[in-house]
């Protein structure tokens, strides 16, 4: 059986049907969810496995980035979503969606400033995962885009220290640090490493012809008589959390 994804959407998000068709097509079955049919209790959290809170300007982020959904999240849903985190299910926040994670706590002692360069970036960026989860089994590089405006992760030297200790930093840039961020952090994982917070768009990177230097690879493979890959290096983000339940 295909495990059940819940994809939120409303008030900003709009990369959910990038999201959901992500994970249909790594095997899954995803709903994008209107958070108001959750608090209105038409849908529930616990009938899926996979929560998923995509990325995009919810509330335009006029009160920080991912804070006003956050608090109507906790405000509304508060109790559900803590007695769905404390469960066995999967949770995914991307970009805005990390954004709304750290806001809620998910992440604590950690914030989202603005980027060094004060400008929202788009760009292509080479990633090292520092831990292996759930979500990121048998993944050690990826290439993926960013496209935000505070993705610059701070926490003082204790909570490093701590998240270190605890091996809580799942992804870190290499070569650059794009946004200035601490320790060039680019995604954070709970304890239990079911819980995947990350600035870059995995979402935007499952086709190989989505890689901005596609066509040279392309070249280069049939030169050396490789074959032509199809899928790109955010896939198998997906398909871990679908791997996870099978």
């Amino acid at each position: 059986m295909k495990p059940r994804v819940l994809v939120f959407s409303g008030y900003g998000l709009n990369c959910e049907e990038e999201t959901a068709f992500a994970f249909e097509l790594a095997g899954a079955s995803a709903d994008i969810i209107h958070i108001n049919d959750l608090i209105a209790g038409s849908k529930k959290l616990r009938a899926y496995q996979i929560l998923a809170i995509p990325g995009g300007f919810s509330y335009g982020d006029d009160t920080g980035a991912g804070n006003a959904y956050a608090r109507k999240l906790n405000h509304f849903l508060g109790e559900q979503l803590r007695t769905y985190i404390d469960g066995d299910g999967l949770v995914i926040g991307i970009c805005n969606g990390f954004q709304i994670l750290v806001a809620l706590g998910v992440f604590p002692r950690v914030a989202l400033l603005p980027n060094d360069s004060g400008r929202y970036i788009v760009r292509w960026t080479d990633l090292s995962v520092e831990r292996e989860t759930p979500w990121l089994a048998g993944i050690t590089t990826l290439s993926l885009p960013i496209a935000h405006g505070e993705g610059k992760l701070y926490a003082d030297a204790t909570t490093l220290a701590a998240m270190k200790q605890k091996r809580t930093i799942a992804i870190r840039y290499v070569s650059e640090n794009p946004t200035g961020t601490l320790d060039c952090i680019a995604g954070l994982t709970d304890t239990s490493g079911r819980i995947l917070g990350l600035m870059p768009h995995p979402e935007r990177a499952i086709f190989f012809t989505q890689l901005p230097y596609w066509t040279h690879l392309k070249e280069t493979y049939r030169r050396k008589g490789k074959r032509v890959p199809k899928f790109g290096p955010g896939l198998r983000i997906f398909q871990n959390a679908v791997r996870y339940f099978l």
